[in-house]
Order: structure tokens, then sequence, then C-alpha cells
């Protein structure tokens, strides 16, 4: 069955669509101060959740003039790798280390 105009004109849109959100995700690496809605789209963290975040204390952020809301990206990059999980490996040689010393 062919395809229709609008159809192809739908793929290509979404193709667009999707070349534009990398050149964001991009730009926002390029960036060292970020503001609310593009830690929201970096981080992919709901918006309500990001402002519970914000006010409790669970992530580095700046409020200059009291309102406006502003972070760095490497520090929200570290608050994204933080609570590492070992892995299996690690735990194994971890465990060793501890048996042998015992």
């Amino acid at each position: 069955m062919k395809e229709t105009t609008e159809q192809i004109l739908s793929k290509q849109i979404e193709a667009l669509k999707l070349k534009i959100e990398s050149i964001e995700k991009l730009f926002l690496t390029q960036k060292n101060v970020l503001n609310f809605s593009e830690v929201k789209s970096y981080t992919k963290l709901s918006e309500s959740y990001l402002y519970q975040l914000t006010s409790n204390g669970g992530i580095p952020c700046y409020k200059p003039n009291g309102k406006l809301l502003y972070f760095k990206r490497e520090e929200v990059e570290e608050w994204m790798l933080s609570n590492r999980r070992a892995t299996n490996i690690e735990l194994d040689e971890l465990a060793s280390t501890h048996i042998s010393i015992a």
C-alpha cells in the first residue's frame, strides 16, 4: 500500500523532532548554568518532582533574586550520579579482601 503525502510528512516531522531534541541535548551539555525548564528537560524529571527537590534541598540550585531557579550543570550531573551502586565484581572483590584479612 502506498503512503499518502500526509503520512510521509508526518514521518518527516517526527524525524525532525528527534533531530531537534538531540541538538537541544547537545546545547545543554555546552551551557554551564541551566534554568528550571532546561534542568527538567536534561534530567527527564517531572516539574512537580523537580520543584519538590529544590524546595527540600534535594538538588543544588540557586535563587539569585529569590524567585527564578538556576542550576550549575556540573552540580546537576554530580547529583544525578550520586548514590552509586557497586557492581557484582566490585562486591566480590570487597568480600574476598574482607575474608582474607579475617
